[in-house]
């Protein structure tokens, strides 16, 4: 007898083991099949996944199932296993976790694809049928057969009896066909450009060798060219690419180029489609339509047969770490698939990642770089105003002076401008003058943020509720919002410069399908003056027309409670900056900044990638931070505090007992995280810091969940590894 061990469709810890199962008798099953099996004492139908395949019989073979039903697709291969137990074993994933992430969208709730009757032609009239009322419409059909369906004729004129008549007496023929939910939309053509030197050496060099490559270009550099001719190169070897972007905002512009490169039948594949479209992308990848792919980090496991070309763009990015379980990396996961295929990744930023540039300063990963602007342009000039000093001097608006200025010049030069504030919402909170009560979520432990419809929003939950007109807690009237958001710079522009086109690209704006697309396409044909964004905007879109960059609150980032805060306002602000002057005007870029003498914004405006990296590597060796060490998040979240506090104390006492045999990790907590509440669970959490390898990882995993064995139906347990978030 042959024998299956599967991983059942079951959420529950407890369930994260392979289950063996016989397979019936004259059936065979392979590596990556679905399967239906009955399951625990009620014997329940669930779907399982088939991980191995073997004639050797288990020890107990006493109340041995058999599998019931065997679908005929394979949704992974044997090649695929060594992933999923990485995925296991380094981000603390469960096995479903892990199989989930090769497997097409909707499947478990029995999505398919739309189908429709297609109409083809099956032979010539004859006898009464050679009638021109039946000859036009088999000539029509003929000229395009699987074209139309009957409404179709039906709407150019065609008697519907007639083709029916046609249908039933075998001189057309109806083939039902799959439907796919795909963007087929045709692109201008986007011809090669001539590399320069630095980007010919980048790109023999990456052809040439298998490896990890750190693209270090700054902005305007041309990195884009050397996607498309290291992507070109690999096509014609026959080989799979996968083109990967941190944003979601950034795929229209990467479309519009790869679709006039290489032709529409690209995959697109990222949150904003629908589960239909990404069920129907998932299987033209499968069947191999399509050799190239361009989408977000869920991108780089679809199942091309051939992949030895991953290039992930903006690469320091923290939207590569995933914040939903299995937490892995895309970069880590990248690097191991192509390892074991000879592959090649090109991971490119123009503010690389502390952890990716000390990887290659010792050699583990190849470094190649794009000093120069590709264009004649220059990189732009970058000036630091001290917003005190605007204070001092009078000026309570949101603009500096030289801001005002620059902004005029750039209008009445007809040149563009951004504007970028990351943060979204009119005011960040209200407040009453009175007795000092702030508006905060009842669900989450944070304040409530204005917007201009008169409503105060949560940005965790989404609750959205209109704000009184008197105090909930003294019943004063003198309620008032306080702090700027993207909305309440809108509204000043508009009042600064009536006749400008303004637009703004936040959350808020870019909710429907199709939004950024067309924004992004507005914004490109120059129907609009100033756009206002957030981190949306910060980085990837090149737009030649753009003169003038305004960072309105540089420090924002500044005050985050993470090692990683100095990292990300270097990033951001020379990200934004290097918006500017990308074509042939020069480019002026103002940060406006309440701590101009951080280190982080005058290394950003002097373009100082070396000198920031040598300051903040030192930082992080000094105090232990990643990546000379690695930080394992516990949170736990429960409705009840009580039974909250409880569980963590004891689960603190047992992993201090634990590990006291480790002096190169230190247990922090426990505490409240900063966010205590989100939905009405409380949240508190235990920080490990130091060498945390996988084994002891793992095993401290193992701890947690036995520890709080079955006070877990009351909590909600979360472990990450190196989490994006201290919050």
């Amino acid at each position: 007898m042959t024998y299956a061990q599967l991983v059942v469709n079951h959420e529950a810890q407890a369930m994260d083991r392979l289950f063996t199962y016989g397979v019936p008798e004259g059936k065979t099953v392979a590596v990556g099949q679905r399967v239906k099996v009955p399951f625990g004492q009620g014997n329940r139908r669930v779907d399982a996944f088939v991980l191995q395949v073997t004639e050797e019989a288990p020890q107990d073979l006493k109340g041995l199932k058999e599998i019931s039903t065997i679908f005929p697709e394979s949704y992974f291969e044997k090649e695929h296993l060594p992933l999923i137990e990485a995925v296991r074993s380094r981000y603390l994933a469960t096995y479903l976790d892990a199989v989930k992430l090769l497997l097409p969208k909707g499947l478990l709730q029995g999505m398919t694809y739309k189908t429709s009757e297609k109409l083809y032609f099956a032979r010539p009239g004859e006898g009464k049928y050679a009638d021109p009322r039946y000859q036009s419409i088999l000539q029509e059909v003929k000229a395009h057969p699987g074209e139309y369906i009957k409404a179709d004729l039906v709407r150019m004129g065609f008697s519907q009896s007639s083709v029916n008549t046609l249908i039933k007496h075998g001189f057309l023929e109806i083939l039902s066909e799959n439907q796919y939910r795909v963007n087929r939309q045709s692109y201008p053509d986007y011809a090669p450009r001539v590399l320069n030197a630095a980007q010919e050496r980048a790109v023999k060099a990456v052809t040439d060798t298998p490896g990890t490559y750190l693209l270090h270009g700054i902005t305007g550099s041309g990195k884009t060219e050397v996607f498309l001719e290291l992507i070109r190169r690999n096509l014609e070897a026959g080989h799979d690419s996968i083109m990967l972007v941190p944003e979601i905002s950034l795929t229209p512009q990467m479309i519009e180029r790869f679709k006039g490169r290489f032709g529409k039948d690209i995959t697109i594949f990222h949150s904003r489609l629908s589960d239909g479209e990404r069920h129907d992308e998932w299987h033209r990848v499968r069947q191999g339509r399509v050799k190239i792919a361009i989408g977000a980090r869920s991108a780089l496991f679809l199942p091309f047969q051939d992949l030895r070309l991953v290039i992930i763009d903006e690469e320091h990015e923290s939207t590569y770490k995933s914040e939903m379980s299995p937490k892995y990396n895309a970069k880590e996961m990248a690097e191991f698939m192509l390892e074991r295929k000879d592959g090649r990744l090109v991971m490119a930023s123009a503010t690389p990642s502390i952890e990716s540039t000390l990887r290659a300063e010792r050699g583990e990963i190849t470094k190649l770089e794009l000093p120069e602007r590709a264009t004649a342009g220059v990189l732009p000039e970058m000036e630091i105003v001290d917003m005190r000093a605007e204070l001092m001097a009078g000026n309570r608006t949101i603009f500096s002076r030289p801001l005002m200025a620059a902004m005029t010049e750039a209008l009445a030069k007809e040149e563009q401008i951004i504007l970028f504030l990351n943060r979204r919402g009119f005011s960040t909170f209200v407040s009453c003058r009175s007795c000092g009560f702030v508006f905060k979520c009842p669900q989450c432990d944070i304040s409530l943020t204005y917007h201009r419809d008169n409503s105060l929003m949560c940005h965790q939950c989404g609750q959205r509720k209109y704000l009184p007109k008197t105090c909930p807690s003294c019943s004063s009237k003198y309620i008032k919002q306080f702090g700027t958001g993207t909305e309440k710079v809108e509204e000043a522009i508009r009042q600064a410069f009536p006749q400008a086109r303004v637009m703004r690209m936040d959350r808020d704006t870019t909710r429907q399908k199709d939004a950024y697309e067309t924004m992004y396409q507005d914004f490109k044909n120059n129907r609009c003056d100033i756009l206002i964004g957030t981190q949306m905007i910060s980085k990837g879109l090149d737009f030649k027309d753009v003169t003038l960059v305004g960072i309105l609150a540089a420090d924002l980032s500044l005050n985050l409670p993470d090692y990683r805060a100095s990292e990300k306002t270097f990033q951001l602000i020379t990200q934004v900056a290097g918006r500017a002057g990308r074509g042939d005007k020069p480019g002026k870029v103002i940060i406006q900044s309440y701590s101009p003498e951080e280190k982080a914004i005058v290394a950003a405006k002097d373009h100082d990638y070396a000198g920031f990296y040598r300051q903040e590597v030192e930082m992080r060796r000094m105090l232990q931070n990643p990546p000379f060490s690695k930080i394992l998040q516990i949170i736990l979240t429960s409705l009840q505090e009580e039974v909250l506090i409880k569980n963590i104390q004891i689960l603190d006492s047992v992993l201090r007992k634990y590990l006291i045999k480790y002096d190169k990790i230190i247990v922090l907590g426990p505490s409240p995280c900063l966010i205590s509440k989100i939905k009405n669970q409380h949240r508190w959490q235990i920080l490990l810091k130091g060498d945390i390898g996988e084994e002891t990882a793992q095993a401290v995993k193992e701890l947690v969940q036995s520890t709080l064995g079955k006070a877990q139906k009351d909590l909600k347990v979360s472990i990450d590894i190196n989490p994006n978030s201290m919050m």
